[in-house]
């Protein structure tokens, strides 16, 4: 594809700020720099040996107009690089920095680069961003193969086993390591195997605990860093004052849903990380305050997901994989919460409405909402 959903805001941010640009490994973060720039001499990588040079002599030359950095995080003076080319040529130097660990953790680590970027997530392929026309072979496509470029544009079995193969191999013995000093990675491969088994239920640490044969608090520890290199991520209940919710339980999703071997669960997660899409679109790109959360009560009442703008939900969404009947759940939650409409987003066809609850199929729901 010539452009992502996000080409054009960071065009325009590239014009006064630094961009910073992190996301799952082989997402399309190289691809989309390089369409801003005109040159091979105007990208830079921290893992190319002759790149790594000039980035460490800080010999960058301003005339290039445009310069792409490339996990320059793995540098740990990366940020008094960058912010010594903004100070000294930002008014004729645009500077777009990318990398597939975690910037915006990395950037926490001191203030003295606020005031000067400007930070985007990039997000897997979804519906609306391959597909214009919202058609069900296109979610079926997505569904199959995921979103991640290489294999939704292959779309080929085979091609997609040695594909998701090869990025487990690198995110565990490639990222991880650069992250995080962890000597147990055959461990943490054995993690990364049982996750997609986990998705779309409450996580249980204790279970996983019990599995690695490993405590808690090292369990909790790999999870979070594994969110920081985009490997999973999790959402937290809604905790609304009138009915009796969990608070401390989260659910975990991956950002390749094609991971996730049963029907409903990959539909589930699908979902997920449309709706976690467009809660960082809205959030990177016109800074509302964006949350991704699931309802659920101590009698185990659930509804999947409940999108939040600046504290106030906007809607929720519960997932069906067949058209069934309205979830007696939403019902239920319907009259218990300030939640304004509801939807139950499902693969088939039908569509109609209950007072305000919509049932509707993904394709429906991805348009009505406009979801990036």
């Amino acid at each position: 594809m010539d452009t992502r959903y996000l080409t054009e805001f960071v065009r325009e941010d590239l014009k006064t700020k630094i961009v910073f640009m992190s996301g799952p490994r082989q997402v399309g973060k190289t691809t989309l720099s390089k369409t801003f720039i005109k040159s091979n001499e105007q990208y830079f990588s921290w893992d190319d040996l002759k790149d790594r040079v000039i980035l460490k002599k800080h010999q960058i030359d301003p005339e290039l107009k445009m310069v792409v950095l490339d996990e320059i995080h793995k540098y740990y003076r990366w940020r008094t690089l960058v912010k010594g080319l903004f100070d000294k040529y930002g008014e004729v130097l645009s500077i777009f920095v990318t990398g597939s660990a975690r910037l915006d953790y990395f950037r926490k680590g001191g203030d003295s680069l606020v005031g000067r970027y400007h930070f985007y997530r990039l997000h897997p392929f979804s519906l609306a961003e391959v597909d214009k026309e919202y058609k069900r072979s296109t979610t079926e496509k997505l569904f199959q193969f995921g979103g991640f470029p290489e294999p939704f544009l292959k779309a080929k079995e085979n091609f997609y086993r040695r594909w998701l193969r090869e990025r487990k191999n690198r995110v565990i013995y490639q990222d991880l390591r650069d992250l995080e000093t962890i000597k147990e990675l055959s461990l943490i491969e054995l993690l990364v195997d049982l996750l997609p088994s986990k998705v779309g239920s409450v996580l249980s640490i204790k279970s996983l605990q019990e599995d690695l044969e490993i405590s808690p608090n090292t369990v909790s520890r790999w999870i979070q860093v594994l969110e920081m290199i985009y490997y999973c991520y999790r959402i937290l209940p809604y905790g609304y004052k009138k009915i009796r919710a969990v608070k401390k339980s989260n659910k975990l999703y991956l950002w390749d849903w094609a991971e996730v071997e049963e029907k409903g669960p990959r539909f589930e997660n699908m979902v997920a990380s449309q709706l976690l899409k467009y809660c960082h679109v809205l959030e990177d790109s016109e800074g509302h305050d964006m949350e991704l959360r699931f309802i659920r009560d101590i009698h185990l009442r659930e509804i999947d997901f409940v999108v939040l703008k600046n504290k106030k939900p906007l809607f929720g969404v519960e997932c069906k994989t067949g058209e069934k009947n309205i979830s007696k759940h939403i019902k239920y939650f319907q009259t218990r919460t300030n939640i304004p409409k509801f939807y139950q987003v499902h693969l088939g066809t039908k569509d109609y409405q209950d007072g305000n609850i919509r049932v509707l199929p993904f394709e429906k729901f991805c348009k009505l909402e406009k979801l990036p």
